[in-house]
């Protein structure tokens, strides 16, 4: 019970702590949110086998954006029940290149720690490109400069069909769906799976139907990744896996 408080009281800090900045302008921008998922993947790794909370919040200002996320163990797999297993601090700054609205880009810092687990903290610098264009392409390279000193790249595609249900102006069901391939450098490798090779290491596919009421979107979602390389898929347990959920965000 005394993790199940501490959880509550993170989102209702990092809630309470977002609100007031939305009084500095119309440039300020500020969200908070939760996702509820069977399962923590990240970048094809089954990292909990079991449900998650992930709280999180942020606060951008004329494309600069801070942000804080969090995993909360809820089933005691990974952690104990209802103990964080990893907080991200990131940094984020984006916009579009001068004299064009297609092409975008972003550079970022992002701090990993994970409190409750024999792991160490590490942090990545990124920079990535976004196009404007069907299926809105996008590539991301993140290098870990601390623990791992190696890179992973990813490659993104991914489609919104808009209102696919609306029931007035400001309430409505978009569906989104998006699929991506991450490669990562030899050093990467052997630090996360003891592969000293690089290698195309993960696919992943998403599918999503966010449901807009004003300034609050509910998203049910399902998603399935696979590793690819063979000797990534032999020193990982879970190497293919399907999981789903829904998440809540309210912007400011």
């Amino acid at each position: 019970m005394m993790q199940r408080d501490r959880v509550i009281r993170y989102v209702i800090a990092v809630m309470l702590g977002s609100a007031p900045v939305t009084m500095a302008g119309d440039d300020v921008t500020a969200s908070v949110g939760a996702d509820l998922f069977s399962k923590y993947i990240w970048r094809g790794q089954n990292v909990v086998d079991d449900w998650v909370l992930q709280p999180s919040a942020s606060v951008g200002y004329k494309g600069l954006t801070g942000s804080i996320w969090g995993n909360v163990d809820l089933t005691g797999d990974f952690v104990d029940d209802w103990e964080f297993s990893e907080v991200d601090y990131t940094v984020d700054y984006s916009n579009k290149f001068p004299g064009q609205e297609t092409l975008g880009y972003s550079v970022g810092l992002i701090y990993y720690d994970f409190p409750n687990t024999p792991w160490e903290a590490t942090s990545e610098v990124y920079g990535g490109l976004t196009a404007g264009l069907f299926l809105s392409p996008a590539v991301k390279w993140f290098y870990d400069f601390d623990e791992a000193d190696g890179s992973y790249i990813l490659f993104s595609v991914g489609h919104t069909i808009e209102k696919i249900k609306e029931w007035r102006e400001d309430c409505y069901c978009n569906a989104q769906v998006g699929a991506s391939l991450g490669y990562a450098t030899d050093n990467y490798n052997e630090f996360y799976f003891g592969v000293d090779d690089g290698a195309i290491n993960d696919l992943t596919l998403t599918a999503g139907l966010p449901i807009s009421v004003g300034k609050l979107t509910i998203k049910p979602s399902i998603g399935y990744s696979i590793m690819i390389d063979d000797d990534i898929r032999a020193s990982t347990g879970k190497s293919d896996n399907f999981w789903g959920g829904v998440g809540a965000s309210y912007s400011f």
